[in-house]
Parts: C-alpha cells; sequence; structure tokens
C-alpha cells in the first residue's frame, strides 16, 4: 500500500536509527567468487542480483563492480528495514546479495538485476539474445551511474542490440508514471553525485559539467506497457547507498532520496 504521508525526514530518522547496523554489522565474505550465483543461492526470498557484463574497449566509465559491495548489502538491509518484502539474510544476519553473469541460468532466478557504469559496456549476440527473453519473460534492468552524452551513446548502442528501437522505444518517465508512486510520491529521479566529487567540488552535483546537467530518467516497456528497462542517467543513485554512513550531511541531502528512489523502483519491479 502506498503511503503518500511519509516524508524525507521521517524516512530520514527510521534510516539514521539503524545507521550502527547497517555501517558496523556489515561484514562476511564479499569476495566476488563467494557471492556467484548458482542453482542453490535461491531460496525464496528477495536478493540483490548485480549483473555482470563484458568490457566495451571504447567504452567510459568505471566497470560493474562499481559500488560492490556495500551498496548492494545497504540498499538489501533498507529494503528489510522499509518495507515488508522478505530480503534472504544468511546465519550471521549478512544480506545474501549475488552477482548474475547473462549467460547463467541463474538470471531467470532474478526477477531484478542491476547493472553499473553501463558506459563500459558490451553485449555479444548471445548476451542480447538471453537478456532480450530474460526481459519479456518479467524481467527487469536498472542501469545507473553513467555520465554524460559519450557513455549515453555506449549505452543506447548496447541496449539496441536487445531491444531494437522501432518495436520498443525509449521514453523519459513522466512524474505521473507509476514507478514514482509505489511507496513514495516522488517528482523525478534526483541528481546524486559520487561522494567524492562532492567533495573534491564542494558540493557540485554534475560529475561532466554541462554535459551531465540534466538527469535523465528513461524506460523501455513491453508490449503491455509494463516498464522493463530503467536508465539513470546523469546520476548515481547507488553511491547514495553505498557510502550512506561517510557523512550526515551527504546521507540527508542523497541517501534519503536515494533509498525512495530504490524502494519505489524494487516495488515497481516486483509487482508488475
Amino acid at each position: 500500500m502506498r503511503l503518500p504521508a511519509v516524508t524525507a525526514f521521517a524516512v530520514g530518522a527510521v534510516l539514521l536509527a539503524s545507521l550502527a547496523w547497517a555501517q558496523f554489522g556489515r561484514g562476511g565474505n564479499a569476495s566476488i567468487q563467494a557471492h556467484m550465483a548458482h542453482p542453490g543461492s535461491f531460496d525464496g526470498r528477495f536478493h540483490y542480483c548485480r549483473a555482470a557484463y563484458r568490457m566495451n574497449p571504447a567504452g567510459d566509465g568505471g566497470g560493474w563492480l562499481t559500488d560492490y559491495p556495500l551498496a548492494d548489502i545497504d540498499l538489501s538491509i533498507r529494503l528489510a528495514e522499509l518495507t515488508k518484502i522478505p530480503v534472504s539474510f544468511d546465519a550471521t544476519k549478512q544480506p545474501r546479495h549475488l552477482i548474475v553473469r547473462l549467460t547463467d541460468n541463474e538470471l531467470f532466478q532474478c526477477p531484478f538485476i542491476m547493472m553499473q557504469e553501463v558506459g563500459t559496456l558490451f553485449f555479444s549476440d548471445t548476451d542480447a539474445a538471453i537478456l532480450r527473453t530474460y526481459l519479456l519473460k518479467g524481467g527487469f534492468l536498472w542501469v545507473d551511474d553513467f555520465w554524460g552524452s559519450y557513455a549515453w551513446g555506449i549505452w543506447a548502442a548496447q541496449i539496441r542490440k536487445v531491444l531494437p528501437p522501432a518495436e520498443f522505444p525509449m521514453f523519459d518517465l513522466q512524474p505521473d508514471h507509476p514507478i514514482f508512486h509505489t511507496l513514495f510520491d516522488l517528482k523525478g529521479v534526483p541528481q546524486v553525485p559520487s561522494i567524492n566529487f562532492w567533495y573534491g567540488s564542494r558540493g557540485g552535483t554534475s560529475e561532466r559539467g554541462a554535459d551531465s546537467a540534466q538527469v535523465h530518467a528513461r524506460g523501455i516497456a513491453d508490449p503491455t506497457g509494463r516498464l522493463m528497462v530503467l536508465m539513470t542517467h546523469n546520476t548515481d543513485v547507488s553511491d547514495s547507498w553505498e557510502r550512506e554512513g561517510e557523512d550526515p550531511q551527504y546521507f540527508y541531502t542523497f541517501s534519503v532520496p536515494g533509498y525512495q528512489v530504490a524502494v519505489n523502483v524494487l516495488l515497481y519491479a516486483l509487482t508488475h
């Protein structure tokens, strides 16, 4: 049930009250191998699934491991705190976040996958065909943290292999789209800088200057209108989760709205 009366202040209070758990209770084996998805990884509860992709030699950005593992851990914890979604935790109370390859069967066990810095991404023909099947079968892809027109061009060229624009056009999400109203009433997606850029620029938010001044929240839908792909461009929503405990001002300015966006996105992905 959507709760429009929940304010940013109230969300901040909930998150701050549990800050010690998220910041000092995180641990376990964060190695890539320990979190690679396999047939026994899934227990019927929610797993944050980070998608690994091939690197593009002409790309722009860091790569698929950006913000790993704290973004995966923190968002899983906050999702368990702020919603009734049953999140998977192990015996030590660590979230069971997973890494999936596009060519693995385990991809189809993840109703939601996240890709970071997709300005460095390359899809082979096989990757594209499998991802298309995944999305049309009901899967949901969120891509985040890529900046400027060049990175956008790289991503747009690759996703066209998966979902040809003549059949699956991209569109800008309008403020009345359901994804902005599943739990929190939002006007859109804020511009979230990495905390390092924010520090270095003394409060700046556009990491590529004029070339990334405007945030884009774009989508691709299936023939029924269900959003399959969410693209948050010129913003780093994931850093608001990863770096939530490093600076109170950063937390209240970016982490609170960043979690609001994430909770809305995940609730939409899991109910559509």
